[in-house]
């Protein structure tokens, strides 16, 4: 653990919300620090999302948390229309994206697509990673990598 890093105690207090374990709790001690991290294996280096504790390719146990590019492609996308809080409507769609990472193919991660207007979301879109505050939390988002007026011809 780097020294100033959360300790364990502070991360599960942080993320309070959220199921934390041994296989995801270094991505969580990522997000306090404003760093990706991701698990990667060291034995043939395949990069694994959703956290495990083994590799799926060579199934080594030999596993790193390791920081990402933040670089990819918009793969996919859905806007929700119904929050999940009865207590705090949505007063605009909310879209969810899956974002394929360039660190390997396949390799992607679900979050948001920001500064970007719903109407310029575009399949296979370069995206770059960003930060985003809620609820006094930093999540990773993404954001267009070009400018999106160039990449749809429109002026």
């Amino acid at each position: 653990m780097n020294e100033g890093a959360p300790n364990e105690a502070a991360i599960f207090e942080h993320f309070h919300d959220v199921k934390i374990d041994r296989d995801n709790i270094a991505h969580y001690r990522g997000l306090m620090e404003g760093r990706f991290l991701l698990n990667r294996c060291d034995d043939c280096g395949t990069w694994i999302y959703p956290h495990r504790p083994l590799c799926p390719e060579c199934l080594s146990w030999t596993i790193t948390p390791t920081e990402i590019s933040g670089s990819g492609r918009l793969h996919m996308f859905t806007l929700l229309y119904q929050s999940r809080d009865p207590d705090k409507p949505l007063t605009e769609p909310m879209q969810a994206a899956a974002i394929e990472l360039d660190e390997q193919p396949g390799l992607r991660y679900l979050s948001r697509v920001v500064n970007c207007p719903l109407s310029k979301l575009r399949h296979d879109m370069p995206v770059m990673l960003t930060w985003i505050e809620e609820n006094r939390r930093r999540w990773p988002a993404f954001e267009p990598a070009t400018d999106i007026i160039d990449m749809t011809g429109e002026g």
